[in-house]
């Protein structure tokens, strides 16, 4: 259902309007926007939240490289060295010509999501402004939700603004005083970093150690950090600031002035130094500021969806949640390789004969292996298989800026495409395709027509992609208009094939799942893959839910129950840095339509027990609450497998451990539940005795109370089954 409720248009062409404040409420009046030009014709806004200011007074704007009209080709950097063209900005010398305000209150549907009924609620204020000397508007518009704010720049179709590049966003986020951060370091590259969590006035300080090695990275400032950036005032404010909709347009990071605590937004270059070219009309991504005094409405948020287009895909009956296993984690600990040979120095595909090839043995993508992953898929009711270094060309694929590097149909001669589709089909399974592209771009998208219709003529119907390594064209970034184009022109493509897309080292997302609801999961993080290689801090996962899940879902890939990698691969010490009930909970605490469980057949048939969780969890959900929450802390969640009674239970925390305490009235009143509960054991410990741990059934109704101990890196996971039948709960406890 939609309501437009009401609409004001107040018409103020040709009247100047200097310091002259403009306020819109959020629908449940605790926000408080207010706009106005300065004397000198800058854009400002403030935000207040329940009478506190959150923001204070910051500048809006960019700037362009030459008069925003016209640039010659080869000579932005020129124009930029030596750019005194006042022409040059859209960020001062504006007055107001114009305003509307509104509200719109919609409830819209997912395909798949965290919610069955999403409420778009907000009220809006739109705002023309003018610049009296060169003749040319900009509009913003801004859309104030009862949980925070979004704000985007428009560009109307005009005479004096038609192409235009920018030089720089000029957009600022003023701090109201040195608060704590949880934050990555800016990159143009690459998101694979630890959390580091500090005052702002430390991020300085502390940022040449947060940036750890990558295959592909590119820091930008001393106190520059990405988005979604989490944030906690002294006296308990929850700020978060990111973006959605990213479409055609660079990805914003910010960059902080450490002496006045205030961020302006930093736009990824493109490979000659510009930040973005347009042609109007046009506009910008939503800049978004989600704010409350309690941490669990940041989870519960849904403003970057809100500011997303409805779903572009008209028949979605295609489009599942997948929960799958691969032949993956073999290769990332190192027990198998990714290549077939060790007989090439180089690859030519084409040329190298791999069928005279002398296999090196190590090989995981063999139709053995991948049978036994299938069995394994089939006897535990998952979805599909994940089977990646099946084609030609791993033996030579990083490192060599390598333009074509993979045809992403041709397979090694020990995997059989036809008979594993086949063989997998008569188990009730899918294989899913990987393409990794070694971040070469242009080849991916010479191939892609080919490789999407590969996939549906051999039973493919999703697409785990990659992006390793430096870009293609060279001196792209991963985060750049251009490339950015590349993501989104891939996803467009694959639905055209009724092809779902899981991305991997792509730009974070930024809500376009909603309108583009094949793309199921991006990576976008530092996921499971680095508890292989050297570890991730024991709060990670109680971090990344408010920042990079802010965007939409991840592939995190969870589910590991053996935790000292040396014991799969001798010669790789690394831990994994959690408990095997943490591991459980992480399918609900850090909700995706795609979940792999990512450990080898042979440690869950150790702990089938503690595999029926997984088994069991749902992907897909009608409600979601939040219960407990506290970045880098503690995390609980309760969620509704869609179109059942059945409830799920996740909880994670950090390094401290938590004494979770929760009841259970989000549950049916007239109705009685079996609870089992996954929970860590009374010796439990993410660094010595990571397996121990406990399962109990016990009934539960609304009324129940649970206090539940959660170790160090720990957790519980907790499925809540309807009682169908007296006999269910002879024997058992109420809780």
């Amino acid at each position: 259902m939609k309501k437009v409720l009401f609409l004001i248009c107040l018409s103020m062409v040709g009247i100047v309007n200097y310091a002259v404040s403009q306020g819109l409420k959020s629908p449940n009046g605790n926000f408080l926007l207010e706009f106005s030009v300065n004397q000198t014709g800058e854009p400002i806004y403030t935000l207040k939240y329940k009478g506190k200011e959150v923001i204070k007074p910051s500048k809006m704007g960019l700037e362009l490289i030459g008069d925003g009209s016209k640039v010659e080709f080869g000579t932005e950097i020129e124009v930029e060295k030596n750019n005194k063209d006042p022409k040059s900005s859209l960020y001062d010398k504006f007055q107001i010509t114009g305003q509307q305000t509104s509200t719109f209150d919609e409830t819209w549907q997912p395909v798949w999501g965290e919610m069955k009924n999403i409420r778009n609620h907000y009220n809006e204020l739109a705002v023309t402004l003018t610049q009296a000397s060169t003749d040319r508007s900009m509009l913003i518009r801004f859309r104030l939700f009862d949980d925070g704010l979004g704000f985007r720049y428009e560009f109307p179709q005009q005479k004096n603004l038609i192409y235009f590049v920018i030089k720089e966003e000029r957009t600022q986020f003023a701090m109201t005083g040195n608060h704590t951060a949880y934050w990555i370091p800016g990159d143009y590259d690459t998101q694979e970093y630890d959390y580091t969590t500090s005052r702002l006035s430390e991020i300085r300080g502390l940022i040449k150690n947060a940036i750890t090695g990558n295959a592909s990275q590119t820091s930008f400032s001393p106190t520059g950090v990405q988005t979604s950036l989490q944030l906690k005032t002294d006296d308990g404010i929850y700020i978060n600031l990111h973006e959605a909709a990213l479409l055609n347009y660079s990805c914003m990071h910010l960059n902080l002035d450490d002496k006045n605590y205030i961020f302006e937004s930093w736009l990824t270059p493109d490979a000659n130094g510009t930040k973005g070219h347009l042609q109007t009309p046009c506009s910008t991504p939503w800049r978004t500021i989600i704010v409350s005094d309690d941490a669990r409405d940041i989870l519960a948020s849904n403003i970057t969806l809100n500011l997303n287009e409805p779903s572009k895909i008209d028949d979605t009956s295609w489009i599942k949640p997948v929960k799958y296993v691969g032949v993956w984690w073999e290769m990332i600990t190192g027990k198998s390789d990714w290549s077939y040979t060790w007989d090439f120095p180089s690859v030519q595909l084409g040329i190298s004969d791999y069928s005279k090839a002398k296999p090196h043995g190590r090989h995981g993508a063999n139709n053995e292996n991948v049978k036994r992953y299938i069995d394994f898929a089939a006897l535990h009711g998952f979805d599909a298989v994940l089977v990646e270094g099946w084609n030609q060309g791993w033996e030579d694929w990083f490192g060599n800026s390598k333009d074509y590097v993979f045809d992403f149909v041709s397979p090694y001669p020990d995997f059989d495409v036809k008979e594993l589709n086949r063989y997998a089909k008569s188990k009730g399974v899918k294989l899913i395709m990987h393409h990794e592209t070694s971040s070469s771009v242009r080849n991916y998208e010479r191939h892609m027509d080919k490789a999407y219709r590969f996939m549906v003529d051999n039973g493919y119907n999703a697409v785990k992609t990659g992006y390793v390594g430096n870009i293609l064209p060279r001196g792209e970034h991963h985060y750049s208009q251009w490339i950015n184009n590349h993501y989104q022109f891939a996803i467009e493509k694959a639905a055209d094939y009724k092809i779902m897309v899981n991305a991997h080292e792509a730009v974070r997302p930024t809500g376009i799942c909603r309108t583009w609801p094949n793309l199921i999961a991006n990576e976008s993080a530092r996921g499971t893959e680095y508890q292989a290689f050297g570890g991730s801090k024991p709060n990670h996962v109680t971090i990344l839910p408010f920042t990079r899940l802010i965007g939409g879902p991840m592939d995190y890939t969870p589910g590991i129950f053996e935790m000292d990698i040396d014991k799969i691969n001798p010669n790789n010490h690394s831990h994994v840095n959690s408990t095997l009930a943490n591991q459980l909970a992480l399918y609900v605490t850090m909700a995706s339509p795609l979940q792999m469980a990512a450990d080898f057949p042979e440690h869950y048939n150790r702990f089938l027990d503690a595999f029926q969780f997984i088994k069991d969890v749902a992907l897909d959900w009608d409600d979601s609450k939040y219960l407990e929450a506290e970045p880098g802390d503690y995390i609980t969640v309760a969620r509704k497998a869609k179109g059942t009674d059945k409830w799920f239970v996740g909880n994670t925390c950090g390094e401290k451990g938590f004494t979770s305490k929760i009841t259970f009235d989000f549950l049916d009143a007239d109705k009685q539940y079996i609870a089992t509960i996954y929970a860590d054991a009374k010796d439990a410990n993410y660094k010595t005795n990571p397996q121990a741990y406990t399962i109990r059934k016990v009934i539960v109704n609304k009324k129940s109370k649970l206090t539940q101990w959660s170790a160090p890196a720990g957790g519980y996971a907790i499925s809540i089954i309807p009682v169908t039948d007296k006999a269910q709960v002879k024997g058992l406890k109420k809780l």
